[in-house]
């Protein structure tokens, strides 16, 4: 495989390294959506909602990027999997409305139902978003059936195939760990031992979960452990992500929250980083006919359009950086309760 560094593979690298961020960064606030019921106290989902507060809306900020970007870069790759899996992101679309609006909402009134209500919203809202990321990634890593139009030709229900609900159920596991940590991160006393024990059980479950996909995904499709067999440096990354699953654990044990929270996105970006190196020149795999698959380009834009965008990146990417830096800057340390928090 050459990784030429052309405008194609840039871009590439480019929506790959923006769906990471979302996931790292909007990961940790399903993840406390996950986790969020199993905290009766009002004081300690307060102070859960707060440590999210600030910064879930500025993290799927990431998401509408990315969006925006394999849009422009590649845009039968856009139409074809927003097409197909209209269902799927119309159902993640009212997950992320509703969270919004119980994080919003929640304390608007006094009233035990009325909180209740958005509390149960907002959890299993968080829950089935992840479950639903997930499931896409799963049917995208395993490819799907594509007419000569680039049309998928499946279902609904054939997205909720046994492979991709797996990853479905790693990807929720692996964001309610994620943001187990964050919340241990931000939190003190009962509320972050009670949070940092949620992450020390969830691990051993990842690693359950992290065994058995790495076997289904190496056995069940010939392409992908033909692609790790050629490229002998995806075993260094496999070896990586390994060694910040044990982190996670090893600094859990020390209580170290911060460092086991970066351990944690290392974690999930060598899982994006695997999958990315793996499956290049790939972008929708079509499983009907595999020579009729969308690649980084015969689904491209013009070399025009990819230069003219590739400006306007160059320009606006640092500008979300630095918006993301600022806001976690800002909002960083244990958090408060006050007159103004939700």
């Amino acid at each position: 495989m050459n990784f030429s560094l052309d405008l194609n593979t840039v871009w590439y690298l480019l929506v790959g390294v923006l769906l990471s961020g979302y996931a790292i960064l909007d990961g940790f606030d399903l993840g406390v959506g996950t986790l969020y019921l199993f905290n009766k106290k009002e004081k300690e989902r307060r102070l859960l909602l707060n440590a999210i507060g600030p910064v879930w809306d500025g993290n799927e900020v990431w998401l509408i990027t990315g969006g925006g970007a394999l849009f422009a870069a590649f845009p039968e790759v856009y139409a074809t999997v927003f097409s197909g899996f209209y269902i799927a992101f119309m159902l993640l679309l009212f997950c992320l409305i509703f969270r919004a609006t119980a994080i919003e909402f929640r304390s608007k009134l006094e009233m035990n139902w009325w909180k209740k209500v958005w509390d149960t919203s907002f959890s299993i809202s968080s829950t089935v978003a992840a479950l639903l990321v997930g499931v896409a990634l799963g049917n995208i890593i395993a490819g799907i059936p594509l007419d000569q139009n680039h049309d998928f030709t499946g279902s609904f229900f054939s997205l909720l195939n046994p492979y991709a609900i797996i990853v479905g159920i790693t990807t929720t596991i692996l964001f309610a760990l994620h943001g187990g940590l964050f919340a241990a991160v931000k939190t003190e006393d009962e509320l972050q031992q009670r949070m940092a024990g949620y992450a020390k059980k969830l691990f051993w479950i990842v690693i359950f979960l992290y065994v058995i996909i790495n076997i289904y995904t190496f056995t069940a499709f010939d392409r992908l452990t033909t692609n790790l067999l050629n490229r002998p440096y995806l075993f260094l990354i496999l070896a990586l992500n390994l060694y910040f699953l044990v982190g996670i654990y090893r600094q859990l044990k020390k209580t170290a929250f911060k460092r086991a929270l970066l351990f944690s996105a290392l974690n999930i970006l060598s899982w994006f980083i695997l999958f990315g190196l793996d499956h290049f020149p790939q972008l929708v795999y079509n499983t009907a006919n595999p020579d009729n698959s969308l690649n980084i380009y015969n689904a491209a834009s013009s070399s025009k359009t990819l230069t003219i965008m590739l400006i306007i990146a160059i320009i606006g990417f640092p500008l979300v950086l630095f918006y993301t830096t600022f806001i976690y800057k800002t909002f960083g340390g244990k958090v408060k309760l006050d007159s103004s928090s939700y």
